[in-house]
């Protein structure tokens, strides 16, 4: 499943440059605990959280992942986003919880 795909499956808004819409997500995962998703990060994931800060995005690039996903309107805006475009990681805000968000990726054959 490609980012194009997977924005109107979580209804979601991207909020980084286009060009990363082509990108393929491996798998979803979803955790705010940056220590664990580091140990478990892997290329091409969508990884849920509701965390915006800039960690969130070092962890994401550490591991080449395909997206931020934020949950409930949530959104990622100022040095966050701005090192996010620069790292070539998706942010995509929707407006699904987390729990909805998860439940249509794995309906959709993404797995965990």
């Amino acid at each position: 499943m490609t980012l194009t795909e997977l924005l109107p499956l979580v209804e979601g808004a991207l909020l980084t440059p286009p060009d990363q819409a082509a990108r393929e997500v491996s798998r979803g995962y979803v955790c705010d605990l940056l220590s664990w998703v580091m140990a478990r990060g892997t290329p091409g994931m969508a990884w849920v959280t509701v965390q915006t800060h800039l960690n969130v995005v070092a962890v994401a690039s550490l591991h080449e992942m395909a997206c931020i996903l934020l949950p409930e309107g949530i959104r990622m805006e100022g040095a966050p986003l701005d090192k996010a475009r620069e790292e070539g990681i998706a942010v995509i805000a929707s407006p699904l919880t987390a729990y909805e968000i998860c439940a249509r990726m794995a309906r959709a054959g993404l797995s965990a």
